[in-house]
């Protein structure tokens, strides 16, 4: 369930950016793990961590598999 009422910080915006990249192109978006993401938005690897853990309570994303990141919704584009 999405949270509808999270606020993003800083860093989950990045993250949330590279996840999103590539959707209006018809690109492979909404999925990372935490090297990749770490590479896309510049931020070391215990922020990265930290913003996807949060993004993963909020129920923003979600973990199908070990060390993969998916994206689920973003409840302010609705």
């Amino acid at each position: 369930m999405v949270n509808e009422r999270y606020a993003p910080s800083d860093d989950e915006e990045l993250v949330l950016g590279a996840l999103k990249a590539g959707r209006e192109e018809d690109q492979p978006w909404g999925r990372g793990n935490r090297v990749w993401i770490s590479q896309e938005t510049n931020l070391a690897k215990g922020a990265a961590e930290y913003a996807l853990r949060n993004l993963l309570n909020a129920g923003w994303l979600r973990r199908p598999a070990r060390g993969l990141y998916e994206f689920v919704e973003d409840p302010r584009e609705s």
